[in-house]
């Protein structure tokens, strides 16, 4: 959280209050500029402007996350247009999440993945969202890929991300 009201940061704050807690497609809009984009980077699912983003927003995103949906700040940098934010997600895919697992039904699996995300803010309105993570964590957590046949990994990103003594290397193969 920010300590300056018209920060960045606290505009991000805002907006992820409206989308996480109060699931409101309207506020979340509110936040936002004229012309936004939202890409989020593995699926490329998102928008490109006013409408666009709405409909983005309100058919697959906002209110269309897993009840359990969780989100721990690791770290933030920010600058006078640009936040970054370094994130832990945690949830149960138990419903359809189109922006992240397009076309994917329901498994029932817990996910915890990394995320990075990068918004641009101009006169107090967010411009865009560049979301980030790493589909294929994302996919062997859900069962579609097999981490023992690939050199992928699971939920121990995130575990390591949040304990720095856990193993590293894990996955160059030893002599």
């Amino acid at each position: 959280m920010s300590d300056d009201p018209k920060s960045p940061g606290a505009l991000f704050d805002i907006h992820t209050h409206a989308e996480f807690v109060l699931r409101d497609v309207d506020a979340t809009m509110a936040t936002m500029s004229d012309r936004p984009h939202i890409t989020n980077v593995p699926t490329m699912t998102g928008g490109l402007g006013h409408e666009a983003v709405r409909q983005f927003y309100d058919s697959w995103f906002v209110g269309h996350l897993p009840n359990d949906w969780t989100v721990e700040l690791l770290s933030r940098t920010e600058s006078k247009d640009q936040v970054v934010d370094e994130v832990i997600a945690s949830f149960t895919h138990d419903c359809p999440m189109e922006c992240f697992l397009p076309g994917v039904p329901p498994t029932g699996r817990k996910v915890t993945i990394p995320l990075v995300v990068v918004v641009g803010c101009k006169d107090g309105k967010v411009t865009h969202e560049h979301i980030y993570w790493d589909q294929a964590s994302m996919l062997v957590q859900i069962g579609l890929l097999d981490k023992n046949t690939l050199p992928v990994t699971g939920a121990e990103q995130a575990a390591r991300l949040l304990d720095p003594s856990l193993p590293s290397n894990t996955l160059i193969p030893k002599d």
